[in-house]
């Protein structure tokens, strides 16, 4: 029996097909890009990338998949390792800062980005080569108790004002939410085409369509 046995018979054969063979780049390993990276593997997709130039920090632990005996290793490689051992897929862990100088070194082979950085100049880097290439590109990001799930072609880049702050509120049900719903809209998008934004706030658990 497959692994991905409940799966297949949600999705149906034919969308199990394409998940497995579209080659998806996740910027970002940490609360986002790391759970979004563990889903997907776990939903079928089997050539993810995941970049990210950062090591695991004890106060990760709450919101990413890591373990303590993890802290202090890259969050790229042992994402691509803790996922290998669970279900046996091989994620390409790229332990290497992205910036717009390297981003046709790191981004070339993608046919989907999902964009789930927490600095505004690297979510430009991936936004600018997204749109330079026509590349589909997702982006996922949150402050307090709202998040956005929002495609390239009417995603804007926020003010740089809260990066690399550390000290920010970050409920762990607000990251699931958004990665769930993250997750679907590029199910969704391989499936039919049709690119679906989002919102979502915790407080009142919703999750809205977004139309700009």
């Amino acid at each position: 029996m497959s692994i991905f046995f409940h799966e297949q018979l949600y999705r149906s054969n034919a969308v199990m097909a394409k998940l497995k063979d579209y080659p998806i780049t996740i910027c970002g390993a940490g609360a986002l890009g790391a759970n979004i990276a563990e889903n997907l593997a776990r939903s079928g997709f089997d050539k993810l990338t995941v970049i990210d130039c950062d090591r695991i920090e004890e106060r990760n632990l709450s919101t990413q998949p890591y373990y303590r005996s993890d802290v202090g290793a890259f969050k790229a490689k042992i994402l691509a390792n803790n996922l290998y051992r669970a279900i046996g897929t091989k994620i390409e862990g790229k332990t290497k800062e992205l910036t717009s100088a390297n981003t046709s070194q790191l981004l070339k082979d993608s046919q989907l980005i999902i964009d789930a950085f927490d600095n505004s100049i690297a979510r430009q880097a991936v936004k600018d080569y997204a749109e330079q290439f026509n590349i589909p590109c997702l982006h996922a990001g949150l402050s307090a108790d709202y998040a956005e799930v929002i495609w390239n072609d009417v995603y804007r880049v926020p003010s740089d004002v809260n990066d690399d702050i550390c000290d920010y509120p970050l409920a762990r049900n607000l990251v699931m939410l958004t990665v769930a719903v993250a997750c679907e809209a590029v199910i969704s998008f391989i499936a039919t085409t049709e690119q679906r934004n989002f919102t979502i706030t915790l407080k009142d658990m919703t999750i809205q369509p977004l139309f700009l």
